[in-house]
């Protein structure tokens, strides 16, 4: 069996070396941060176990955690809570997504300091959700209007954030002209070259995209490195500016997207994309109620990319604040489950997935949940020997 350092050294070996040591970085932080930046891991070890129960084929994001629920704005300017990271995103068995899910409330919780009994009884809650959700057969949304609890407080709070906080916090002004703050931390300056093509690239791109009333010129743009788990890839963000209204600005992210770390271990047919960025955007705006604003694939030098505007209400919920409100994680923990569930209904019965009939029966079933929970239990046992195993070698410096 590889090693750990083995393992993950082959898995990052053609991302960029001098930002996989930051992810590495941010992998030791602690035993959730090393389990949202190895979904590559799970998935290996899913596929050579064979433990789960059979499900539906749906399509999944991939790579769902905790902290992949956020707020954004959606391209018909109202916000939205929903799963938010696509780039794992194929057709595999429901089962896959629900039980990488439920690894992460072990170890975030149990991380936190709750009891074994606690965690347990945190997912089982959201497995049984998630089939009641399925169950009912109807996909549901959540936005300020629908939302309740910390959700809705979160929902209203991020709502009130303005464009002109998230700038002030990114941006300075040099010789009159609103320029990036690198700080050399998650922002970093890129040369004059590369600058200059980024820029003539989106410039020439977005007039010509389905948004052909775009009105903005770049201004502006910096490396970004956000996440864990693609923190290596390269992406950028851009600084742009309208010809036509004083003083009105946007930012717009462009992530590099490779092939889903899950497909070595899919042997179910998927669709001929035209690119992997063309796979994370279908299967999105499958997958969500309402996608987020500017959401389009894009390639440059030859490398695909999605791009998607930026907004001061992408964010999401830091369960560390709430770990002695029970009563409020247990209300997002069920909202989570529902949107789970009403992604794979939304998405049903396009380009191989179930139809909702089956999906349904899947939610009224009760012969799969215990042994999808007692495989998530012990593969969180797994996830703390593997970072006790990363850190060892972390702290020799063999990463």
């Amino acid at each position: 069996m590889p090693t750990i350092y083995e393992r993950l050294t082959a898995f990052n070996k053609n991302r960029l070396p001098d930002m996989v040591k930051l992810k590495y970085k941010d992998m030791s932080s602690n035993v959730f941060y090393f389990y949202r930046g190895t979904c590559h891991l799970f998935y290996e070890d899913l596929a050579g176990s064979s433990p789960l129960p059979p499900s539906p084929l749906t399509w999944i994001c991939g790579d769902l955690h905790l902290e992949n629920f956020g707020c954004f704005k959606g391209d018909d300017h109202q916000e939205y809570f929903d799963l938010n990271d696509f780039d794992e995103a194929l057709l595999a068995p429901a089962a896959w997504e629900i039980a990488r899910m439920a690894t992460s409330i072990f170890i975030a919780f149990n991380s936190m300091g709750l009891e074994e009994a606690e965690t347990l009884k945190i997912a089982r809650m959201y497995l049984n959700s998630y089939s009641a959700t399925l169950a009912n057969g109807k996909a549901i949304s959540i936005d300020p209007r629908t939302a309740g609890g910390i959700v809705q407080t979160f929902l209203t709070t991020v709502e009130k954030r303005k464009q002109k906080e998230l700038l002030k916090k990114r941006t300075r002004v040099k010789k009159g002209k609103l320029i990036f703050l690198a700080d050399n931390n998650r922002h970093f300056d890129i040369d004059k070259p590369l600058k200059k093509a980024l820029g003539d690239f989106i410039n020439e791109t977005m007039p010509n995209s389905k948004y052909a009333s775009f009105d903005f010129k770049v201004q502006d743009s910096i490396f970004r490195l956000a996440g864990t788990g693609s923190v290596g890839v390269k992406r950028y963000m851009f600084l742009l500016k309208s010809m036509n209204t004083k003083n009105k600005y946007l930012l717009l992210d462009m992530k590099q997207t490779l092939a889903s770390s899950l497909k070595p271990y899919v042997k179910f047919g998927q669709p001929q994309w035209g690119s992997e960025a063309e796979r994370v955007i279908a299967v999105q705006e499958r997958m969500q109620n309402v996608s987020p604003a500017l959401l389009s694939p894009a390639t440059f030098k030859d490398e695909p990319y999605v791009l998607k505007q930026m907004q001061p209400t992408e964010d999401k919920i830091n369960f560390e604040l709430l770990k002695d409100r029970y009563n409020e994680i247990d209300q997002v923990i069920r909202d989570m489950a529902v949107l789970t569930a009403s992604a794979q209904l939304r998405s049903g019965g396009r380009q191989g997935s179930a139809i909702a009939d089956e999906l349904i029966a899947f939610g009224q079933s009760n012969l799969w949940q215990d042994a999808l929970l007692n495989y998530a239990l012990q593969y969180a046992g797994q996830v703390k020997n593997d970072y006790k195993e990363f850190m060892t070698g972390y702290k020799k410096g063999a990463f």
